[in-house]
């Protein structure tokens, strides 16, 4: 797939550059992406929650009547858990939520993320740029010359780059990462994805 490579004016540079096919022009693999963004999502769970259970609660374990002869119910301690303030029967504990996927199954999963973004016509290239001091405004003003910052763009560069980082990073809803950060969410989460001319061959080592 070729695609013309963009200037930070959002005009057309004449050169165009080749997508390789076996990273951005494979069949979107549906069930790949569905599992590496819900690894993904499991391992920002911390897991901590926690409710205390009966045996647990502070209070009395004093029985508080008889067990025949009252009329009412039977009734254990102050803490049984169909009273308020009792504790909680199987409430949460604390647990890991991650699950395992193979390094195949998550290379399949970035290319079909890839694959489904090229098919709907959602990237740009752009060539290489960097600036001298974190400039938010200009960053914004090239989103806006390449009609993609109303679509959450993820900008992908060759390498980290801590100026145009922070440039970007009080921009709502755009992102950036080099090449190497990619995941299969973050591709998925984008709307659209700009990307710089040096990642080309990075997301293909990365993906492959």
């Amino acid at each position: 797939m070729k695609l013309e490579v963009y200037n930070i004016k959002g005009e057309a540079t004449g050169r165009s550059v080749e997508l390789p096919d076996e990273v951005f022009g494979i069949e979107p693999h549906e069930h790949s992406v569905w599992l590496d963004v819900k690894r993904y999502l499991n391992a920002q769970r911390q897991g901590t929650h926690k409710s205390k259970e009966r045996s647990e609660m502070s209070g009395s374990t004093r029985k508080l009547h008889r067990q025949k002869g009252t009329g009412g119910s039977r009734k254990g301690d102050i803490n049984n858990p169909l009273y308020r303030g009792g504790g909680r029967v199987f409430g949460p504990r604390p647990r890991n939520y991650d699950i395992q996927v193979n390094a195949k199954e998550k290379r399949l999963a970035r290319r079909s993320a890839l694959s489904a973004k090229a098919l709907a016509g959602n990237i740009v290239v752009i060539e290489d740029f960097s600036f001298d001091q974190p400039k938010t405004k200009a960053f914004q003003a090239i989103l806006q010359a390449l009609k993609v910052a109303d679509k959450k763009p993820l900008t992908v560069l060759g390498d980290y780059d801590k100026t145009l980082y922070l440039s970007c990073r009080n921009i709502e809803k755009a992102d950036i990462a080099p090449a190497q950060d990619l995941n299969t969410y973050r591709i998925m989460r984008a709307g659209a994805l700009v990307v710089s001319e040096s990642a080309i061959a990075k997301i293909k080592e990365v993906c492959e």
